[in-house]
């Protein structure tokens, strides 16, 4: 026994691959869970469109501020400049003061103040309308004193009325269902596309490959085109189940989803490449989806909300394509976004694509010398 366990020892330490993924993912998910992940996001980006600039509008902008959960990232008198914000996902909350709403709160006719949410990610903005709520009988107990004494006491001299968009009633599945299509596509494409070239190589196949007259970019061009299609039946199995056991809307363009779809999943095949011609066997592919696979998951912003993050792990995150097509696809089945909404998350995708492959073929180039 001794004699196997000391065999075994020393085996395990000649494969450092190995060894290494052993000690660095608990390591990976110790700093992921212990600093990254975050439930309760403050600094939310919020707009503010006030057509009244009284002392008491700038009093409730300002007890919202000192919440922490809103973070005043845009102030205008245009709605239409506020509703292209929240489109796009640059502002989590659009706070609407009315005209006259200073006047009308004075006059004791209780006004209404209008807060518009981006409610794709329910867990996202939860903690934030809480605070909004608390906030907002707080807000103006300094300035109504004298005269004004009369409107402390009951009903609220203001209204607040918040308007969950694209998600009016917080659905959950509303955003994970969207969520799992980058997830699951991630996990198998990464997967089976890292098996491919360890596969040939385990079986002594890989010589026979390699004596073919087959460019580098014919040879990863034939190895992931049959799971491009292999990904696109699994998108139709998703989509299938989203629309008629979820009842999860299609707002947006079908064929804009498949085009955005196809990106993406070139993209992680071209990451699944990578892996093959590093990896020595299948154990060792299967070991670097899985480091490729953690990140992707815990900091894309599908389990847990990407603006909670700390802003090094947002950082990460925005490397990774899944944190892209997560806003892509849920842009376009909850927002019913339109392609020029989502260029800016589809150049960082074509970029990590070009980079995958560019690593791919210099990879195989190797395995040719």
């Amino acid at each position: 026994m001794a004699a196997v366990f000391i065999k075994e020892f020393q085996q395990m330490l000649r494969d450092r691959l190995t060894f290494g993924m052993a000690v660095g993912v608990p390591i990976l998910q110790l700093v992921l869970f212990g600093y990254a992940i975050n439930t309760d996001p403050r600094g939310l980006p919020t707009a503010i469109v006030a057509a009244d600039t009284g002392p008491l509008a700038g009093s409730i902008v300002a007890s919202l501020q000192n919440t922490g959960y809103f973070r005043i990232v845009h102030q205008g008198t245009s709605e239409g400049d506020a509703e292209r914000l929240i489109e796009s996902g640059e502002v989590q909350f659009i706070v609407v003061i009315p005209p006259q709403f200073s006047r009308r709160l004075v006059r004791g006719e209780h006004p209404q103040l209008l807060v518009a949410v981006d409610a794709t990610d329910p867990s996202a903005s939860g903690n934030a309308l809480a605070a909004l709520n608390a906030a907002a009988a707080q807000a103006l107990q300094p300035d109504l004193t004298g005269a004004l004494s009369f409107l402390q006491s009951p009903p609220a001299p203001y209204e607040v009325v918040v308007h969950r968009r694209y998600n009016p009633e917080g659905l959950s599945r509303y955003n994970i269902v969207p969520g799992l299509i980058g997830t699951i596509l991630t996990m198998t494409m990464v997967m089976l596309t890292s098996l491919a070239m360890t596969r040939e190589r385990e079986r002594g196949t890989m010589e026979n490959l390699l004596a073919t007259p087959v460019l580098p970019a014919e040879v990863m061009a034939g190895k992931i085109l049959p799971y491009v299609v292999i990904g696109y039946v699994q998108l139709g199995v998703i989509l299938g189940a989203a629309a008629l056991l979820f009842e999860v809307p299609l707002e947006g363009s079908f064929m804009l989803l498949m085009a955005m779809i196809g990106v993406f999943i070139v993209a992680n095949l071209g990451v699944g490449f990578t892996f093959s011609t590093l990896a020595r066997n299948q154990l060792q592919a299967m070991q670097m989806t899985f480091f490729f696979f953690l990140p992707s998951m815990l900091l894309s912003g599908f389990m847990f909300p990407f603006r909670a993050m700390p802003r090094w792990a947002q950082w990460v995150g925005e490397v990774l394509p899944l944190t892209h097509f997560l806003r892509i696809v849920r842009g376009i089945m909850l927002k019913g976004s339109t392609a020029d909404l989502l260029v800016g998350e589809l150049w960082p995708m074509l970029a990590f694509m070009l980079v995958a492959g560019a690593l791919a073929l210099a990879r195989y180039r190797q395995t040719l010398d």
